[in-house]
């Protein structure tokens, strides 16, 4: 691997570095010089594991947007195809296997995110595709005589990924060894039918994409010019967690599985030292605004933090429920009475303990009773604004307005729950 080049000939690798994108580059110079002499193809895959991408997933859509907007054009990669094998790659286990109906029915949902953060008209329109549209039609013995005699398994276990978990003595299937060489041949179909030349991806992608590269070089099929690849860092917080993890879970793109209200908070809940870097990869503001932003500490950053969630919620969510959660957030977070704004559940009981409550799936407030008894103990629950310290406390319905009680849970949930309604 090459050293970065700095400064960067091309708008785009300059884009990445100042924005904190690159991680790793197959040929730093090569890269550089093709992004700069004219609009290049380039890809990044997803293996539809969910019914929702994540805030993490959503480092490579916004690189992705980046290229597109200095007009560059991608390819997104519906993985249902190597969904059916499971990706090893940060795994110490074998992945579960899905079945093809709910492989089909992510795809469909996961695909309604791209035209938020993509332009999919246009010269450097984006396209959309799905890898089982050719892996399915492979025949094995074929596949192997052209695409697995340019592989050796001493280069394949030294991929850290594959060495890892033999380090650890950990099974490694021969499904997920195959792996490797499914995502290489798409970066070789993709480079052969449509002049794609550079494959993104995260950092634990390393090992397969070099294979993609190496691949399409020992083929021959180089002609057009050699392939190449960019990884991303993987994103942690200051503290040193995976970014877009909280107590919850996964932080979803899909308003389904995190609303937008949720989606708000969680940017405003960032530490104060991840906001600049926060705002340079997941909004559309211009680095030097940032920079003159990120200038403030204390109680001024939280206009910073504010400004974050609803420049990203906007991006994800659109403007109207960005202002929504904004507004929501003022009301819950302020100290006046108005909660209209603020998200509102249902729990199918009219009655039920606080801690019971707490656990109940339309809340979620925490994982366990465990954790919520110690919570409510020590003073982190309010209901109607009053501190409630009974984890055995019977709420019922005719105790609150219109059945509904408002639930201050921490710095962070507010929520109004409406006791004994239909979901």
């Amino acid at each position: 691997m090459t050293e970065p080049l700095d400064p960067y000939a091309s708008a785009a690798l300059r884009e990445l570095a100042t924005r904190g994108f690159i991680e790793q580059l197959s040929d730093a110079a090569a890269i550089d010089a093709a992004l700069a002499t004219g609009p290049i193809t380039f890809y990044i895959g997803y293996d539809p594991t969910a019914a929702s991408l994540h805030v993490g997933n959503l480092v490579c859509i916004m690189a992705m947007r980046r290229l597109q907007r200095l007009g560059h054009r991608p390819i997104v990669v519906m993985g249902s195809g190597t969904a059916r094998i499971g990706d090893p790659s940060g795994k110490s286990e074998l992945r579960k296997m899905l079945d093809p109906d709910a492989i089909a029915s992510n795809v469909a949902r996961i695909g309604q995110v791209f035209g938020r953060f993509l332009e999919l008209d246009g010269d450097a329109a984006a396209i959309v595709v799905d890898n089982f549209d050719w892996l399915s039609g492979l025949g094995y013995i074929g596949f192997l005589r052209e695409i697995g005699v340019h592989f050796t398994v001493n280069r394949m276990i030294a991929t850290k990924t594959y060495r890892d978990r033999l380090d650890a003595e950990a099974p490694l299937s021969f499904i997920e060894f195959n792996y490797q060489l499914l995502q290489a041949y798409d970066f070789l179909r993709l480079y052969r039918e449509r002049g794609c030349t550079l494959q993104l991806g995260g950092s634990d992608q390393w090992g397969n994409m070099i294979a993609g590269v190496e691949l399409i070089r020992r083929t021959g099929l180089d002609a057009a010019g050699p392939a190449h690849c960019l990884t991303f860092p993987l994103l942690t917080t200051t503290d040193g967690k995976k970014m877009g993890k909280t107590e919850k879970g996964a932080v979803w793109l899909d308003a389904a599985m995190c609303p937008p209200f949720d989606y708000y908070q969680f940017w405003i809940g960032c530490d104060d030292g991840d906001v600049r870097k926060l705002l340079a990869i997941y909004t559309d503001l211009e680095m030097d605004e940032i920079d003159a932003r990120c200038q403030v500490q204390g109680a001024a950053l939280r206009e910073v933090k504010a400004l974050l969630a609803f420049e990203a919620t906007k991006l994800c969510h659109g403007e109207e429920a960005a202002r929504a959660a904004a507004s929501a957030a003022v009301q819950a977070f302020g100290a006046g009475d108005d909660w209209s704004a603020v998200p509102q559940v249902t729990v199918a009981t009219p009655n039920v303990r606080l801690v019971d409550l707490l656990v109940d799936p339309a809340v979620a407030a925490f994982p366990s009773k465990r954790q919520a008894r110690e919570r409510i103990s020590g003073g982190a629950v309010k209901l109607d604004g009053e501190p409630c310290r009974e984890p055995d406390r019977e709420l019922r319905a005719e105790q609150f307005t219109d059945q509904c009680v408002r639930l201050q849970v921490g710095k962070k949930l507010r929520l109004r729950v409406v006791l004994g309604g239909s979901p």
